[in-house]
């Protein structure tokens, strides 16, 4: 059977990767520093494959045609998407996927009640190539990328998010192969991409929420986190801590421990990144 061995949540701003040089030493110290030991602490879980979480940005669905999620089947993904090779500085890569586990996410979902949509082809931009660079740089842990509409009404709510991700946890470690698999989810934290906020930092939101995680209650969460409060900390951006629910749910009522947050108004984001114990 097999063991979901690391559950963790981390921002993908392109900023990180993109024009890091535009921040202050300081921050890009700490960011560096924290992306490392996210690696570090990845690494040690020794996963086998990774079932990732992240908004698709417009990307790959027309906008009144959007999935709550989108689970990848192909056997091999590339990246990042023309457009966004200048936008994220991230030389082309590719990545093994896990075709057997993403057709059994899908299959067994919809036997759970979560109809999910699947495809072999799906572009990618910030949401996989910042954090893979960070923590796989070789790109040499299989993926099983989930796309995610964190962007356009109606969104799944946050209950709905939390609940899908406990499906996903129990599935995983029903799969009947022996493997030790990893939930990433990806995005956040506040940022206003091209809105009113777009150069600022809700930094009290971000420390908010990333206490909220550390209480290991997700029904508080869930009562707290409100797509509204999201919003006001920044429009089209911050919403995508909705992904961030789908592992708290995985996570089954553990604690976030956070493992490092900087709020870069240079950067455009709030950046940080947690792990459940």
């Amino acid at each position: 059977m097999a063991e979901i061995v690391s559950v963790i949540a981390l921002a993908h701003a392109p900023g990180a990767t993109g024009w890091l040089d535009k921040a202050p030493q300081s921050e890009q110290k700490a960011l560096l520093d924290g992306y490392a030991e996210m690696a570090r602490r990845f690494g040690s879980a020794r996963p086998d494959v990774i079932v990732g979480v992240a908004n698709d940005h417009l990307l790959n669905f027309p906008m009144e045609s959007i999935p709550d999620w989108c689970v990848g089947t192909g056997e091999r993904w590339r990246g990042p998407a023309e457009w966004f090779r200048d936008w994220v500085n991230i030389p082309d890569y590719e990545v093994a996927g896990h075709r057997q586990l993403a057709r059994t996410i899908v299959r067994e979902s919809g036997r759970r009640g979560f109809n999910l949509a699947f495809s072999d082809r799906l572009l990618f931009d910030d949401n996989w190539s910042v954090p893979l660079k960070f923590l796989t740089p070789k790109y040499d842990v299989p993926l099983v990328p989930i796309h995610m509409n964190c962007v356009m009404p109606p969104l799944p709510v946050p209950e709905r998010c939390h609940e899908f991700g406990r499906c996903l946890a129990e599935l995983v470690r029903a799969w009947p192969e022996k493997a030790r698999v990893a939930i990433m989810a990806t995005g956040g934290l506040s940022h206003d991409p091209g809105g009113p906020k777009y150069f600022s930092v809700d930094e009290n939101f971000d420390r908010w929420f990333l206490e909220l995680l550390g209480t290991g209650k997700p029904e508080r969460v869930l009562r707290e986190l409100t797509i509204e409060k999201m919003i006001a900390a920044g429009d089209g951006g911050t919403v995508e801590l909705l992904a961030w629910l789908v592992a708290m749910g995985a996570a089954d009522a553990r604690r976030a421990e956070t493992i490092f947050y900087v709020p870069s108004v240079p950067l455009r984001c709030g950046m940080g990144g947690v792990v459940w114990q």
